[in-house]
C-alpha cells in the first residue's frame, strides 16, 4: 500500500464581476483542489491548484501534472514534486496538501511549521480595487476604508496615464492623507508613459506602483526608482529571479504569489533572500479559492514584519471552495491559530 494517496477534483468559481486588469479580464477561477490522506493513520491535508494565465502552466497541464504527482505517490519511487516539473500551480497544490498534513499531525498551524517561532494574530492586508470607471474606483476605495483598510491597491493601466491620475487624484481626494494607496499597472506602460505617471503619483503621495513596465524591462524599472514613489516587480520577478533583480537595483519591492512560484516553501525562501538585500516582499493571492488563500496567509505569518499584503480577495468570489477560517478586521487578516491550514468542509464526500 501507498504511503500516501493523492485525490484532486475540479472547480469552477465565478467572480461577483468581472476583474478588469491590464492584462484582461478574470471572469472565474478554475483549478483543483488537492487532497493527500496518509495511509497509515488516515491524517489529511488540503491543497490547492489553480492556474492563471500568463502566470502558470494552462489548466490542462496543470492537471496532467497532477496526475504525474499521483502516479509518482502510487509507485513510492519517484519524488512527488519532482513529478510536477515546471508546473508550478500543481506544485503549489501538492506541497501545500502535504504540509498541511504534516502540521495538523503536529497540532500547530501552517505558519509556525514553517517558522516555529512565530506567534502571529495579525498580518495587515491590502484592498484590490479593480480598474473600472473613476466613479466605480472612487466607491471601491471609499468602501475599504469604511470597512477598516489602510491600504489600497488600484489596478491601472487600461486608459491614458492622465485618466489614471484623475482616478488616482479623486481616490485620494476620498479617502484623506492616511490612507496608503498603492497601484498595480500589470506591464502595461511604456517607459514614458510610466515616468509621467511615477511622477504624478510622488504628488498623490501614491507608495508603491507596481510592475510598470513589461516584465524583461529590468533597466527600465531601476530607472524609475528613487522618484518618490516605490517600484515593485511581479512579473518580472518570474522572468528574472532575485539576483537579477538586485544586481540591476530594479525593484523596491517583489510580490510574491505562491500559486506562480510554487508553493510556499518556495515563496518562504525568495521572502528571505530579498528581504536581507534589503528588498521588500509583499504576498498576495491569484485571486483563489480559500485554500490557496489560507496558505498565503499563513505564509505573511511566517515573515518577520509584513507590510500590507494582496490577501484579502475572498470577496471578489460569488462563491468558494468552502468556509474561510481567516477573519478579517480592520484592515487585518487574523491569523488561523487551529492545526494545519485551518480549513474545513471542503472536501465533501
Amino acid at each position: 500500500m501507498s504511503r500516501y494517496d493523492l485525490e484532486y477534483r475540479p472547480f469552477s468559481l465565478s467572480l461577483v464581476e468581472p476583474l478588469e486588469t491590464a492584462s484582461g479580464t478574470i471572469d472565474s477561477r478554475d483549478g483543483f483542489l488537492v487532497r493527500v490522506t496518509r495511509a497509515d493513520d488516515g491524517a489529511v491535508g488540503y491543497g490547492e491548484a489553480t492556474p492563471l494565465p500568463g502566470w502558470t502552466e494552462s489548466l490542462a497541464d496543470c492537471e496532467a501534472a497532477l496526475e504525474r504527482a499521483q502516479a509518482a505517490f502510487d509507485s513510492e519511487e519517484d519524488d512527488v514534486l519532482e513529478a510536477v516539473d515546471e508546473a508550478v500551480a500543481a506544485r503549489y497544490g501538492v506541497s501545500l496538501a502535504l504540509a498541511d498534513l504534516e502540521a495538523s499531525s503536529e497540532s500547530t498551524p501552517l505558519y509556525r511549521y514553517y517558522s516555529p517561532d512565530a506567534l502571529v494574530a495579525r498580518v495587515p492586508v491590502n484592498a484590490t480595487v479593480g480598474d473600472g470607471s473613476t466613479e466605480d474606483t472612487v466607491a471601491a476605495a471609499r468602501d475599504a476604508v469604511e470597512r477598516g483598510f489602510g491600504c489600497c491597491k488600484l489596478k491601472v493601466g487600461r486608459r491614458s496615464v492622465d485618466a489614471d491620475v484623475e482616478r488616482m487624484r479623486r481616490v485620494r481626494e476620498a479617502v484623506g492623507p492616511e490612507i496608503e494607496l498603492r497601484a498595480d499597472a500589470n506591464g502595461a506602460w511604456n517607459y514614458e508613459e510610466a515616468l509621467e505617471a511615477v511622477e504624478a503619483f510622488d504628488d498623490l503621495e501614491v507608495s508603491l506602483v507596481e510592475q510598470p513596465l513589461p516584465a524583461g524591462a529590468l533597466e527600465g524599472h531601476a530607472d524609475l526608482r528613487g522618484r518618490g514613489v516605490g517600484i515593485g516587480l511581479d512579473e518580472g520577478l518570474l522572468e528574472h529571479g532575485v539576483d537579477a533583480i538586485c544586481e540591476a537595483q530594479a525593484a523596491d519591492a517583489v510580490v510574491l504569489k505562491p500559486m506562480a512560484l510554487g508553493g510556499l516553501d518556495i515563496a518562504q525562501q525568495v521572502a528571505t533572500w530579498v528581504d536581507q538585500l534589503g528588498v521588500t516582499p509583499l504576498v498576495t493571492t491569484t485571486i483563489d479559492g480559500v485554500v490557496a488563500r489560507a496558505g498565503a496567509v499563513h505564509l505573511a505569518a511566517s515573515l518577520p514584519d509584513p507590510p500590507a499584503c494582496g490577501l484579502a480577495t475572498g470577496d471578489l468570489l460569488a462563491e468558494d471552495l468552502g468556509r474561510d477560517p481567516v477573519l478579517f478586521e480592520n484592515g487585518a487578516a487574523v491569523v488561523p491559530q487551529a492545526k494545519g491550514l485551518g480549513v474545513e468542509g471542503v472536501w465533501a464526500e
